[in-house]
């Protein structure tokens, strides 16, 4: 569903790929290092026992026959080994994060003595943070798979089947890692949580695989509620319930948990608004960027200029082409409201999950919490 004017379509993957990125590098570099520092190690080396692994080795050499083609799991695959612009463990860091600024269990159990803690953080929350990880890597190779009907070229074809196995056989290795290692937890309530959220992510990416807004009547497009319902399950069920199943572990009140799922929740939501809103903000000299019909802005600017508006706008942005000039879109988008709104809608959901993460004791954790919060809200 990304357009962009006068341009290539970039790859779908490429939003999903960039989750807590598009903020300052520099800036954002410095957050994701002090914060890394306090729960003990780097969190993009979190997942290497799996990735490491010898099954996985061998579907890596058949993935370096892609190379020279088109598929889109080679972009996953590059944006795994190196992108200065992201952060592809943030949901770990995140977890872990929230495991030490909530501090050690209030309860005596025999899993859960202080001396097993490291920097502050029981073991069974650094495995739940690479299994939300593995969860999240797994979904993003999942998505590779592309649509055979759209190539007719015998040699790409085959070349496109062939991509498509090796992105449905990655994925299925890594989810079923993050399966045993989900079971090894021994907490129902856990496996509960996380498995609804797998649940979650299946929904949103049924959504999001539905037919998008060229290829039926672009006005009868969702609302901002049912975009947030949608984004939560999609971006943000996994953090929100891996955020409550690490206070779960710890043996914390309902009320810890709850404000974790809160905090995990807002932020997830904030961030993608961010994602959205970087095509209106970003400086590029005013020319459109690549932007989605079912974004945020251009969801709020719909609903803001009414329905008899926004007809209007795509029978103009059509009166000269065959398909719509999506330039002229961006430039009515940029011009009314839905800009300032998603803007407004994005600091509202920072300052929800500040106020969530602010009942937790002062540390650094929380500090950090903070920090990564602000980042993700700031323009």
């Amino acid at each position: 569903s990304y357009i962009v004017a006068q341009r290539p379509k970039p790859n779908r993957l490429d939003s999903t790929i960039a989750l807590f990125s598009n903020t300052a590098p520099s800036n954002w570099s410095k957050v994701v290092s002090e914060a890394e520092k306090i729960v003990g190690y780097p969190t993009s080396f979190m997942s290497l026992r799996c990735l490491l692994s010898d099954e996985l080795s061998n579907v890596a050499m058949h993935v370096r026959k892609l190379v020279g083609t088109k598929h889109p799991l080679l972009n996953t695959a590059r944006g795994f080994v190196y992108d200065s612009r992201n952060n592809l463990q943030m949901r770990g860091l995140v977890i872990l994060l929230l495991s030490k600024a909530a501090g050690p269990s209030s309860q005596s159990a025999p899993d859960l003595q202080p001396q097993d803690m490291v920097s502050g953080i029981y073991p069974s929350q650094r495995n739940l943070a690479e299994i939300a990880e593995l969860i999240h890597t797994a979904f993003l190779v999942h998505r590779g798979v592309v649509n055979l009907k759209e190539w007719s070229n015998d040699g790409q074809l085959k070349d496109m089947q062939f991509g498509n196995k090796m992105a449905v056989l990655s994925g299925d290795f890594l989810l079923a890692n993050a399966c045993t290692g989900l079971a090894q937890l021994n907490n129902t309530k856990v496996v509960e949580l996380i498995s609804s959220a797998i649940g979650d992510l299946v929904q949103g990416v049924y959504y999001e695989s539905s037919p998008n807004l060229q290829d039926s009547n672009p006005g009868d497009i969702i609302d901002v509620d049912v975009w947030e319902e949608q984004t939560f399950l999609s971006h943000g069920a996994l953090l929100a319930k891996s955020c409550q199943a690490a206070m779960e572990l710890a043996k914390h009140k309902p009320e810890s948990q709850r404000l974790a799922y809160t905090y995990g929740k807002h932020l997830s939501l904030g961030h993608q608004l961010h994602a959205d809103l970087q095509p209106f903000v970003a400086g590029g000299g005013g020319a459109p960027a690549a932007f989605s019909l079912n974004s945020c802005p251009a969801v709020l600017h719909r609903q803001i200029v009414g329905q008899d508006k926004w007809q209007q706008q795509l029978e103009e942005a059509k009166a000269f082409k065959d398909q719509l000039d999506y330039s002229m879109l961006w430039a009515a988008i940029k011009s009314e409201r839905g800009v300032s709104s998603a803007v407004d809608l994005c600091r509202y959901h920072g300052n929800k999950a500040l106020e969530a993460i602010q009942a937790f004791p002062p540390s650094e954790a929380r500090s950090a919490l903070e920090n990564i919060t602000g980042a993700v809200t700031k323009f």
